[in-house]
Protein backbone atom coordinates (compact mmCIF):
# COMPACT_ATOMS: atom_id res chain seq x y z
CA UNK A 1 0.00 0.00 0.00
CA UNK A 2 1.34 3.64 -1.02
CA UNK A 3 0.12 6.51 0.90
CA UNK A 4 0.32 10.46 0.22
CA UNK A 5 0.45 12.50 3.28
CA UNK A 6 -1.20 15.50 2.01
CA UNK A 7 -0.83 18.91 4.65
CA UNK A 8 -3.20 21.37 3.67
CA UNK A 9 -3.90 24.75 5.12
CA UNK A 10 -4.19 28.88 5.38
CA UNK A 11 -0.96 30.99 4.47
CA UNK A 12 1.80 31.27 7.24
CA UNK A 13 0.12 28.45 9.31
CA UNK A 14 3.33 26.62 9.65
CA UNK A 15 2.50 23.78 7.05
CA UNK A 16 6.64 23.79 5.92
CA UNK A 17 7.88 23.01 8.63
CA UNK A 18 5.24 20.12 9.59
CA UNK A 19 6.22 18.52 5.69
CA UNK A 20 9.37 18.25 6.83
CA UNK A 21 8.86 17.05 10.45
CA UNK A 22 6.98 14.16 8.52
CA UNK A 23 9.39 13.73 5.68
CA UNK A 24 11.98 13.23 8.34
CA UNK A 25 10.13 10.76 10.65
CA UNK A 26 8.96 8.45 7.49
CA UNK A 27 12.06 8.96 5.48
CA UNK A 28 10.35 10.12 2.19
CA UNK A 29 10.30 12.90 0.14
CA UNK A 30 8.09 16.15 0.08
CA UNK A 31 5.81 17.39 -3.71
CA UNK A 32 5.21 21.12 -3.12
CA UNK A 33 1.52 21.71 -4.20
CA UNK A 34 1.66 25.80 -4.25
CA UNK A 35 1.37 26.88 -7.30
CA UNK A 36 3.11 30.29 -6.53
CA UNK A 37 6.25 27.85 -5.64
CA UNK A 38 6.52 26.93 -9.15
CA UNK A 39 7.89 30.06 -10.68
CA UNK A 40 12.37 30.34 -10.02
CA UNK A 41 12.19 34.20 -10.88
CA UNK A 42 9.47 34.22 -7.49
CA UNK A 43 11.03 33.58 -4.41
CA UNK A 44 10.72 35.96 -1.70
CA UNK A 45 6.88 36.96 -2.42
CA UNK A 46 5.67 33.20 -2.76
CA UNK A 47 7.62 32.28 0.65
CA UNK A 48 9.57 29.14 -0.97
CA UNK A 49 11.45 27.03 1.83
CA UNK A 50 14.69 28.53 2.98
CA UNK A 51 18.36 26.59 1.84
CA UNK A 52 18.24 24.84 5.31
CA UNK A 53 14.18 23.59 4.57
CA UNK A 54 15.29 22.53 1.18
CA UNK A 55 18.49 20.41 2.80
CA UNK A 56 16.34 19.06 5.24
CA UNK A 57 14.32 17.05 3.18
CA UNK A 58 14.02 16.59 -0.81
CA UNK A 59 11.64 18.44 -2.35
CA UNK A 60 10.19 18.73 -6.40
CA UNK A 61 8.20 21.42 -7.61
CA UNK A 62 9.84 24.45 -6.41
CA UNK A 63 10.65 27.19 -8.61
CA UNK A 64 10.90 24.47 -10.92
CA UNK A 65 9.33 26.53 -13.82
CA UNK A 66 9.55 30.06 -15.72
CA UNK A 67 7.13 32.78 -15.28
CA UNK A 68 7.52 32.79 -19.43
CA UNK A 69 5.91 29.38 -19.72
CA UNK A 70 2.36 28.75 -20.29
CA UNK A 71 2.19 25.68 -17.28
CA UNK A 72 -1.47 24.64 -16.06
CA UNK A 73 -2.93 22.97 -13.35
CA UNK A 74 -3.38 20.13 -15.96
CA UNK A 75 0.50 19.90 -16.63
CA UNK A 76 1.11 19.67 -12.85
CA UNK A 77 -1.19 16.95 -12.54
CA UNK A 78 0.09 15.11 -15.25
CA UNK A 79 4.64 15.79 -14.08
CA UNK A 80 3.43 15.60 -10.35
CA UNK A 81 1.52 11.87 -10.64
CA UNK A 82 4.83 10.67 -12.93
CA UNK A 83 7.28 12.00 -10.06
CA UNK A 84 4.56 10.35 -7.24
CA UNK A 85 5.13 7.09 -9.18
CA UNK A 86 8.79 7.19 -9.34
CA UNK A 87 9.02 7.90 -5.51
CA UNK A 88 6.86 4.60 -4.66
CA UNK A 89 9.57 2.38 -6.65
CA UNK A 90 11.36 3.09 -3.68
CA UNK A 91 9.38 4.24 -0.85
CA UNK A 92 5.86 3.25 0.27
CA UNK A 93 5.29 7.45 1.53
CA UNK A 94 5.46 10.62 0.18
CA UNK A 95 4.56 13.94 1.28
CA UNK A 96 2.26 16.41 -0.35
CA UNK A 97 2.11 20.22 0.48
CA UNK A 98 0.50 23.50 -0.13
CA UNK A 99 -2.62 26.06 0.32
CA UNK A 100 -3.26 25.58 -3.76
CA UNK A 101 -6.62 23.64 -3.14
CA UNK A 102 -7.08 23.38 -7.26
CA UNK A 103 -3.77 21.54 -7.03
CA UNK A 104 -4.00 19.23 -4.20
CA UNK A 105 -7.56 18.37 -5.49
CA UNK A 106 -5.95 17.63 -9.19
CA UNK A 107 -3.33 14.74 -7.68
CA UNK A 108 -5.85 13.98 -5.20
CA UNK A 109 -8.97 13.06 -7.23
CA UNK A 110 -8.16 13.29 -11.00
CA UNK A 111 -8.55 16.52 -13.10
CA UNK A 112 -11.42 17.47 -15.67
CA UNK A 113 -9.68 16.46 -19.18
CA UNK A 114 -9.83 19.49 -21.44
CA UNK A 115 -8.81 19.96 -25.41
CA UNK A 116 -6.26 21.68 -26.55
CA UNK A 117 -6.51 25.20 -26.87
CA UNK A 118 -5.13 26.79 -29.82
CA UNK A 119 -2.46 29.27 -28.75
CA UNK A 120 -3.30 31.74 -30.88
CA UNK A 121 -7.00 31.85 -29.54
CA UNK A 122 -5.37 32.36 -25.62
CA UNK A 123 -2.97 35.37 -26.85
CA UNK A 124 -5.99 36.89 -28.19
CA UNK A 125 -7.78 36.18 -25.10
CA UNK A 126 -4.67 37.55 -23.17
CA UNK A 127 -4.51 41.00 -24.77
CA UNK A 128 -8.24 41.67 -24.72
CA UNK A 129 -8.08 41.32 -21.21
CA UNK A 130 -5.17 43.66 -20.72
CA UNK A 131 -6.88 46.33 -22.78
CA UNK A 132 -10.30 45.55 -21.38
CA UNK A 133 -9.77 44.56 -18.12
CA UNK A 134 -11.86 41.65 -16.02
CA UNK A 135 -15.09 43.19 -17.00
CA UNK A 136 -14.11 41.57 -20.47
CA UNK A 137 -13.96 38.07 -19.47
CA UNK A 138 -16.79 38.60 -16.86
CA UNK A 139 -19.46 39.46 -19.96
CA UNK A 140 -17.56 36.69 -22.45
CA UNK A 141 -18.41 33.75 -19.69
CA UNK A 142 -21.40 34.83 -18.93
CA UNK A 143 -22.32 35.10 -23.06
CA UNK A 144 -20.48 31.76 -23.57
CA UNK A 145 -21.36 29.90 -20.12
CA UNK A 146 -24.41 31.17 -18.48
CA UNK A 147 -24.81 28.29 -16.34
CA UNK A 148 -21.23 27.89 -15.32
CA UNK A 149 -21.22 31.98 -14.51
CA UNK A 150 -23.90 31.97 -12.52
CA UNK A 151 -22.83 28.82 -10.10
CA UNK A 152 -19.58 30.75 -9.51
CA UNK A 153 -21.19 33.92 -8.87
CA UNK A 154 -23.48 31.73 -6.16
CA UNK A 155 -21.09 29.54 -5.12
CA UNK A 156 -17.46 31.34 -5.60
CA UNK A 157 -17.84 35.01 -6.60
CA UNK A 158 -14.19 35.48 -5.85
CA UNK A 159 -13.46 33.63 -8.60
CA UNK A 160 -15.19 36.39 -10.93
CA UNK A 161 -12.10 38.22 -9.92
CA UNK A 162 -9.45 36.15 -10.89
CA UNK A 163 -7.89 36.84 -14.01
CA UNK A 164 -5.91 33.49 -15.06
CA UNK A 165 -8.66 31.31 -13.79
CA UNK A 166 -10.98 33.47 -15.91
CA UNK A 167 -9.31 33.70 -18.69
CA UNK A 168 -9.01 29.72 -18.90
CA UNK A 169 -12.90 30.02 -18.95
CA UNK A 170 -13.13 31.91 -21.66
CA UNK A 171 -10.60 30.76 -23.94
CA UNK A 172 -11.61 26.88 -23.46
CA UNK A 173 -15.68 28.43 -24.25
CA UNK A 174 -13.90 30.05 -27.88
CA UNK A 175 -11.21 27.42 -28.73
CA UNK A 176 -13.68 24.39 -28.34
CA UNK A 177 -17.15 26.28 -29.30
CA UNK A 178 -18.76 24.59 -26.10
CA UNK A 179 -19.76 25.92 -22.78
CA UNK A 180 -17.02 25.35 -19.56
CA UNK A 181 -18.74 23.49 -17.60
CA UNK A 182 -18.97 20.52 -20.07
CA UNK A 183 -15.54 19.38 -19.68
CA UNK A 184 -16.74 19.21 -15.92
CA UNK A 185 -17.35 16.36 -13.45
CA UNK A 186 -16.16 13.35 -16.01
CA UNK A 187 -15.02 10.43 -14.93
CA UNK A 188 -12.51 10.71 -12.38
CA UNK A 189 -9.36 8.83 -12.42
CA UNK A 190 -8.04 5.97 -10.03
CA UNK A 191 -5.44 6.78 -7.66
CA UNK A 192 -2.63 3.88 -7.15
CA UNK A 193 -2.29 5.88 -3.45
CA UNK A 194 -4.27 6.26 -0.11
CA UNK A 195 -4.25 9.57 1.29
CA UNK A 196 -3.98 10.64 4.60
CA UNK A 197 -5.26 14.13 4.87
CA UNK A 198 -3.87 16.66 7.98
CA UNK A 199 -5.30 19.94 7.89
CA UNK A 200 -3.70 22.89 9.88
CA UNK A 201 -5.79 25.55 11.37
CA UNK A 202 -5.49 28.21 14.14
CA UNK A 203 -7.88 31.13 15.73
CA UNK A 204 -8.35 33.82 13.17
CA UNK A 205 -6.57 36.51 14.79
CA UNK A 206 -3.38 34.59 14.85
CA UNK A 207 -3.74 33.57 11.40
CA UNK A 208 -4.14 37.23 10.60
CA UNK A 209 -1.22 37.89 13.12
CA UNK A 210 0.98 35.57 10.83
CA UNK A 211 0.21 36.75 7.99
CA UNK A 212 0.82 40.38 8.52
CA UNK A 213 4.29 39.23 10.46
CA UNK A 214 5.36 37.13 7.37
CA UNK A 215 4.63 39.84 4.63
CA UNK A 216 6.91 42.49 7.54
CA UNK A 217 9.57 40.05 6.99
CA UNK A 218 9.25 39.56 3.28
CA UNK A 219 9.35 43.43 2.82
CA UNK A 220 12.62 43.19 4.82
CA UNK A 221 13.90 40.62 3.13
CA UNK A 222 13.95 42.96 -0.40
CA UNK A 223 9.96 42.03 -1.67
CA UNK A 224 10.05 45.06 -3.24
CA UNK A 225 13.32 44.69 -4.81
CA UNK A 226 12.23 41.53 -6.59
CA UNK A 227 8.97 42.76 -7.58
CA UNK A 228 10.52 45.69 -8.99
CA UNK A 229 12.79 43.19 -11.38
CA UNK A 230 9.63 41.43 -12.47
CA UNK A 231 7.33 44.78 -13.05
CA UNK A 232 7.89 44.66 -17.21
CA UNK A 233 6.92 41.61 -17.26
CA UNK A 234 3.50 42.29 -15.20
CA UNK A 235 1.22 41.01 -17.23
CA UNK A 236 1.83 37.62 -17.13
CA UNK A 237 -0.63 35.15 -15.66
CA UNK A 238 2.01 33.57 -13.14
CA UNK A 239 2.51 37.12 -11.50
CA UNK A 240 -1.34 37.90 -11.26
CA UNK A 241 -0.89 37.47 -7.88
CA UNK A 242 -1.06 38.67 -4.25
CA UNK A 243 2.50 40.47 -2.98
CA UNK A 244 3.60 41.59 -6.73
CA UNK A 245 -0.17 42.80 -7.96
CA UNK A 246 0.12 45.24 -5.09
CA UNK A 247 3.06 46.44 -5.66
CA UNK A 248 2.98 46.96 -9.20
CA UNK A 249 0.17 49.37 -8.29
CA UNK A 250 2.86 51.25 -5.93
CA UNK A 251 5.28 51.16 -9.04
CA UNK A 252 2.59 52.68 -11.13
CA UNK A 253 1.84 55.34 -8.51
CA UNK A 254 -1.45 54.30 -8.09
CA UNK A 255 -0.89 53.62 -4.39
CA UNK A 256 1.26 54.80 -1.70
CA UNK A 257 4.30 52.19 -0.66
CA UNK A 258 2.42 51.98 3.36
CA UNK A 259 -0.90 51.28 1.59
CA UNK A 260 0.15 49.15 -0.72
CA UNK A 261 1.98 46.94 2.03
CA UNK A 262 -1.24 46.85 3.82
CA UNK A 263 -3.17 45.98 0.67
CA UNK A 264 -0.65 42.93 0.60
CA UNK A 265 -1.63 42.27 4.39
CA UNK A 266 -5.09 42.77 4.04
CA UNK A 267 -5.75 40.69 0.51
CA UNK A 268 -3.34 37.83 2.33
CA UNK A 269 -5.60 37.67 4.92
CA UNK A 270 -8.60 37.48 2.60
CA UNK A 271 -7.08 34.35 0.90
CA UNK A 272 -6.28 32.48 4.24
CA UNK A 273 -10.03 32.78 4.75
CA UNK A 274 -10.67 31.35 1.13
CA UNK A 275 -8.16 28.40 1.66
CA UNK A 276 -9.83 27.62 4.82
CA UNK A 277 -13.17 27.15 2.88
CA UNK A 278 -12.16 25.00 0.33
CA UNK A 279 -10.23 22.54 2.32
CA UNK A 280 -12.86 22.72 4.85
CA UNK A 281 -15.58 20.82 2.08
CA UNK A 282 -13.64 17.55 2.39
CA UNK A 283 -14.41 15.73 6.10
CA UNK A 284 -11.65 13.34 5.19
CA UNK A 285 -9.19 16.01 6.72
CA UNK A 286 -7.75 15.40 10.07
CA UNK A 287 -7.57 19.17 11.55
CA UNK A 288 -4.87 19.78 13.97
CA UNK A 289 -4.02 23.66 15.65
CA UNK A 290 -1.14 24.55 14.16
CA UNK A 291 0.60 24.51 17.99
CA UNK A 292 0.01 20.88 18.09
CA UNK A 293 3.67 18.74 19.00
CA UNK A 294 4.75 17.10 15.85
CA UNK A 295 4.97 13.68 17.65
CA UNK A 296 0.85 14.07 18.15
CA UNK A 297 0.47 14.31 14.35
CA UNK A 298 2.89 11.77 13.77
CA UNK A 299 1.41 8.92 16.14
CA UNK A 300 -2.56 9.83 14.81
CA UNK A 301 -0.65 8.77 11.45
CA UNK A 302 1.01 5.68 12.68
CA UNK A 303 -2.41 4.79 14.79
CA UNK A 304 -4.08 4.94 10.87
CA UNK A 305 -1.15 2.63 9.14
CA UNK A 306 -2.14 0.05 12.20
Amino acid sequence: MKYLITIVGPTAIGKTALSIALAQHFKCEIISCDSRQFFKEMTIGTAVPNQEELQAAAHHFIQNKSIFENYTVGDYEKEALLKLEELYQNNDFAILIGGSGLYVDAILKGFDEFPEIDPAIRSEVNLNYEKLGIEYLQKQLQTLDPDYYQKITLENPQTLQNPQRMMRFVEVCIGTQKPYSSFLNQKKNNRNFTPILIGLEADRKIIYDRINQRVDIMMNEGLLEEAKSLYPNKTLNALQTVGYRELFSYFNEEFTLPFAIEEIKKNTRRFSKRQLTWFKRNENTKWFDYATDRKQITDYIENLLK
